[in-house]
C-alpha cells in the first residue's frame, strides 16, 4: 500500500473545540428550528431544500451535536464508497478477521456494520450517534465463523439496523464503520449510505482502479471538500503492473479538484481481493491502520482531526442555513400566491352575488312564476321553497365560478402540484349540498322571525307566520319586482314590524352569504393550511444561525 499527500506527524497548531453550555445551546436551538423547517411546495428548489435539510440534521444529530458534548469518545472512520470498491473487505482486513459480509450480491452491505475496541463498546451500544438506528451488538467469534452466523436480524420489517461488533485488535479510541454502497441500486441504501457519511470524524472514500474517475465517488469527494472534512482516500484493486500510473492519474485528480494535500493510500490487486472477501495480508493495509491508529493515539493528530470535521460543519452553516432559509422563504412567497388567488376569486364572486341580490336576481325562473301566482295558484310554503332553491343555485354558481378562477390562476403555479391541493374528493359533502343545508338553515330562522313579529300582533288580525316569512324573504331577494310584497308586508303587520322584520331579515342573508363563501373559501384553502406553510421560519433559521454565530 502507498501513501501519498499529507504527511503523518504532529500538527504544528493544536486547535482544540470549543465546548461551552452556551455553544451547544446555541445549536440544540438551531438543530430545532433546521427540523421544524418544511418544505411541501414542489417549487425548483424544494428538492434540494429538503435534502439538505436532511443531510445537516443528520450531520447536526450523529455527528457534531455528541462530539462537542463528549469530544472524548471515540474516532469514528466511515468507510463509504462504490458498489463493489472493496470496503467490506478492507474493514476486515484493517481489523485481522471477518466481520463484515463481503461477497458476489450486490448491494453486499446491507446492514451497517461498527467494529470498535470491547472497551469502547459502551460508546455506540447507546443512541449517542445514529440516533435512527436499532443496535444489534454481535459478541465477539471464533476466527473461522461467518458474522452472520446464527444472528437474527432485524430490518426485515422495515426497522433500520447498525450492528455493533468488537475486536481487541483495533486500537482504543478508533471505531470503523463499514456503510452501503453510495450508489447502491437500493435508494434506502444510499440514503442510509449518506447519513453514515455524515456521522464520521474521518471519511474514507474507497475506489477501484477501474473506477477511481466515476462521478459518485467524486460527488463525495467534492461534499466532503465543501464541509471541510478529514478526508483520506483508497485506491483499491490496482493491478501491480499499472500502480504507479493509476496512482499518478488519480493523485492528478484529485489536485485538480483541490483534493491535492489528502492523504492517498493504494491498495494493489490480490487473490484476496477476489469476491468472496478473503483478509488482505497486513502489510497491504498496513500504512493506513499505522495512519488511523496515529490519528487516535497522538493527542495533537486527534485534536486536527476532530477540530477540522468539526469547524468544518459549523463553518458550512454560514451558507447552509441562509441557502435553507431562502428555500422556506420561496415556500411562503407561493403560500402567499396561491392563498391570494383563492381570495380574489371568492371576493370577486361575493361582491357579484351582493350585486345579483340587489338587482333582484333570485326571483326569477320558478320562483318568479310562483310568485306571479301568488296567494291564489301559490301557497306560501311552495313561494318560500321556490325562493331558497333560487338563492341556493345562486350562490352555487357563485362558488364553482370561484372555484373555476382558482383553478386557472393555480395552473399558473408550480406550487399548485402539491399532493392534495387540486384533489377533489369525493367523499367530501360537495358544494351542491352543503349550500342546500345553509340556506335551508336560513330559511328556518328567517320563518321563527316572522313568528316572532306575528306573536306581537292582535291574534284576531295577525297573519300566518309563513305567510309573513314568505313576503319578506320576496321583499329582499327580489328587487324592484317584489315591491309589491313589501307593500302587502307593511299591511299585515304594519310598518313599523314590516321595517324592523326587513332589517333583520336583510342581516341575517347577508350574515348567511358571508357564511356559505366564506366556508367554501376556507374548504378551498383547508388543504393548503394543512400543509403549514409559514412567513416563520426563515427568520428563525437566520436567527439561529445569528445566535450561533455570536456564541463562536
Amino acid at each position: 500500500m502507498l501513501q501519498k499527500g499529507r504527511k503523518i506527524g504532529h500538527s504544528s497548531h493544536v486547535v482544540t473545540l470549543d465546548v461551552r453550555p452556551q455553544l451547544l445551546d446555541a445549536l440544540s436551538a438551531l438543530r430545532d428550528r433546521v427540523a421544524s423547517a418544511r418544505f411541501p411546495l414542489p417549487l425548483t428548489g424544494a428538492p434540494r431544500a429538503r435534502a439538505n435539510r436532511d443531510e445537516l440534521l443528520a450531520q447536526l444529530d450523529s455527528y457534531l451535536v455528541p462530539r462537542l458534548r463528549e469530544p472524548e469518545a471515540p474516532l469514528l472512520a466511515v468507510i463509504g464508497g462504490s458498489t463493489g470498491a472493496g470496503k467490506s473487505t478492507l474493514v476486515n482486513s484493517l481489523v485481522g478477521r471477518r466481520v463484515s459480509e463481503a461477497g458476489v450480491l450486490r448491494p453486499t452491505t446491507r446492514t451497517p456494520v461498527l467494529v470498535c475496541h470491547p472497551e469502547d463498546h459502551h460508546w455506540f451500544s447507546g443512541m449517542r450517534v445514529l440516533p435512527d438506528l436499532t443496535r444489534v451488538w454481535v459478541p465477539q467469534q471464533d476466527p473461522g465463523q461467518d458474522p452472520e452466523d446464527d444472528l437474527l436480524l432485524p430490518g426485515e420489517d422495515g426497522t433500520r439496523v447498525l450492528r455493533i461488533e468488537t475486536a481487541d485488535t483495533l486500537p482504543r479510541g478508533l471505531a470503523l464503520l463499514d456503510a452501503p454502497d453510495i450508489d447502491s441500486l437500493v435508494a434506502d441504501n444510499r440514503v442510509l449510505a449518506a447519513e453514515l457519511i455524515c456521522a464520521a470524524d474521518i471519511w474514507i472514500m474507497v475506489t477501484t482502479a477501474a473506477r477511481y474517475a466515476d462521478a459518485v465517488p467524486w460527488h463525495l469527494l467534492r461534499t466532503a471538500k465543501e464541509h471541510k472534512a478529514t478526508l483520506v482516500t483508497v485506491l483499491d484493486r490496482v493491478p501491480h503492473q499499472v500502480v504507479s500510473e493509476v496512482s499518478r492519474q488519480f493523485g492528478a485528480l484529485l489536485a485538480k479538484a483541490g483534493l491535492g494535500d489528502v492523504p492517498r493510500f493504494t491498495v494493489p490487486e490480490l487473490p484476496e481481493s477476489a469476491w468472496g472477501g478473503g483478509l488482505l495480508p497486513a502489510t497491504a493495509v498496513a500504512p493506513l491502520r499505522a495512519w488511523l491508529t496515529h490519528q487516535t493515539q497522538d493527542p495533537a493528530a486527534r485534536q486536527d482531526v476532530m477540530a477540522r470535521t468539526a469547524y468544518g460543519v459549523l463553518d458550512s452553516l454560514k451558507s447552509r442555513m441562509p441557502e435553507l432559509a431562502g428555500a422556506a422563504a420561496a415556500q411562503y412567497a407561493a403560500a402567499l400566491r396561491l392563498t391570494a388567488a383563492v381570495d380574489s376569486a371568492y371576493d370577486s364572486e361575493h361582491a357579484r352575488v351582493r350585486g345579483r341580490l340587489q338587482a333582484g336576481a333570485v326571483l326569477s325562473g320558478d320562483a318568479l312564476k310562483r310568485w306571479r301566482s301568488f296567494p291564489l295558484d301559490c301557497s306560501p310554503g311552495e313561494l318560500l321553497d321556490a325562493l331558497a332553491e333560487s338563492l341556493a343555485a345562486l350562490l352555487l354558481c357563485a362558488v364553482t365560478a370561484a372555484d373555476e378562477r382558482v383553478d386557472h390562476a393555480w395552473r399558473r403555479e408550480p406550487a399548485a402540484d402539491a399532493p392534495g391541493l387540486t384533489d377533489r374528493d369525493p367523499s367530501l359533502e360537495n358544494a351542491e349540498h352543503r349550500i342546500g343545508m345553509a340556506v335551508r338553515r336560513w330559511r328556518r330562522v328567517l320563518e321563527e322571525y316572522a313568528e316572532d313579529e306575528v306573536r306581537n300582533l292582535d291574534k284576531s288580525v295577525a297573519p300566518e307566520g309563513e305567510l309573513v316569512a314568505a313576503l319578506v324573504a320576496t321583499a329582499l331577494l327580489g328587487g324592484r319586482r317584489a315591491r309589491s310584497a313589501g307593500e302587502g308586508l307593511a299591511e299585515r303587520i304594519g310598518a313599523h314590524g314590516a321595517l324592523r322584520l326587513r332589517d333583520r331579515a336583510g342581516r341575517l342573508l347577508s350574515e348567511y352569504l358571508d357564511k356559505v363563501l366564506h366556508t367554501e373559501r376556507e374548504r378551498r384553502l383547508a388543504p393548503l393550511d394543512a400543509l403549514d406553510v409559514h412567513a416563520e421560519p426563515q427568520a428563525e433559521l437566520i436567527a439561529a444561525l445569528s445566535v450561533l454565530q455570536k456564541e463562536r
